[in-house]
């Protein structure tokens, strides 16, 4: 069971103020939380087909190092970068992304469940 309850052929609910969409330029999933409550919140037009949240969504995280001799080394990870404004169920990557759709406007790819 992924926990994941998909609300439209692009998004997902993890539960009742995150919202899942896959990312075509990390092949990972980024989430947001909506409405009230505490952490960080985004805005979002309520449409399930075609999602528009605000402001943009930054996603960033470090990897090891491609060197094996570096691996154990933080100070050499790589650092990673999404960063990207989802708009009318389409994703516009900025130009900060360290993967290879920066610069580009997409539409959010079809949901996929792991769990199957």
């Amino acid at each position: 069971m992924s926990g994941w309850r998909q609300l439209s052929p692009v998004l997902a609910s993890a539960n009742e103020d995150r919202l899942v969409f896959e990312c075509p330029g990390c092949k990972v999933k980024h989430g947001i939380q909506h409405g009230p409550g505490t952490g960080p919140r985004w805005c979002w037009n309520g449409s399930a087909e075609k999602p528009t949240f605000t402001p943009s969504v930054l996603v960033t995280w470090s990897e090891p190092s491609d060197n094996p001799g570096e691996f154990d080394d933080t100070s050499k990870d790589i650092k990673r970068v999404c960063h990207s404004f989802v708009t009318d169920g389409r994703i516009q990557f900025l130009s900060d992304c360290t993967h290879a759709l920066a610069g580009q406007t997409v539409d959010l790819p079809d949901w996929k469940d792991d769990s199957q």
